[in-house]
């Protein structure tokens, strides 16, 4: 799921972890001369602030000034996963089931490549979600996004 740079991913998460957070996952692009980083960090008994935020980026700064893996000029963002929170792995899916989510494909599933609708299942090589037009059965392989729909949208 969720293309990440796993070897930063292994590089970071150590030391996320050790503070007290869970690393969700990590996202990284370039844009322009420049290679954006936003990592999703959140803690499972009350969330994050914007000083635990601050204390994170101070940590990671210091692993990649260090490490170097980023060989162009970045900006990093340390965030929290927010109300339409990127699920990075099945496992994570897994805590929401029976909640709304969007899944983007990388390639179309019955003539299609986005899917919204409640999270029946999150097996162990892909998700069920049930949507307006059917259930369908989302292979982890393929699936090149998702998050979850805010409640007070999905009400709507």
């Amino acid at each position: 799921m969720y293309r990440q740079d796993r070897k930063l991913a292994a590089l970071l998460e150590p030391a996320v972890t050790a503070m007290g957070y869970e690393m969700l996952g990590l996202e990284r692009w370039n844009q322009g001369e420049e290679t954006k980083l936003r990592v999703y960090v959140d803690r499972r008994d009350g969330g994050v602030t914007i000083n635990d935020c601050e204390r994170v980026t101070d940590q990671i700064s210091g692993i990649l000034d260090v490490n170097d893996p980023i060989r162009n000029r970045y900006s990093l963002e340390v965030s929290s996963p927010g109300l339409d929170r990127p699920l990075f792995t099945i496992a994570q899916c897994a805590r929401f089931v029976g909640r709304q989510v969007r899944i983007r494909t990388r390639e179309k599933i019955a003539g299609r490549c986005r899917f919204t609708g409640a999270l029946e299942e999150a097996g162990e090589a892909q998700l069920r979600i049930r949507t307006e037009t059917g259930e369908y059965a989302i292979p982890e392989a393929l699936i090149e996004r998702a998050r979850l729909v805010p409640e007070w949208s999905a009400a709507r």
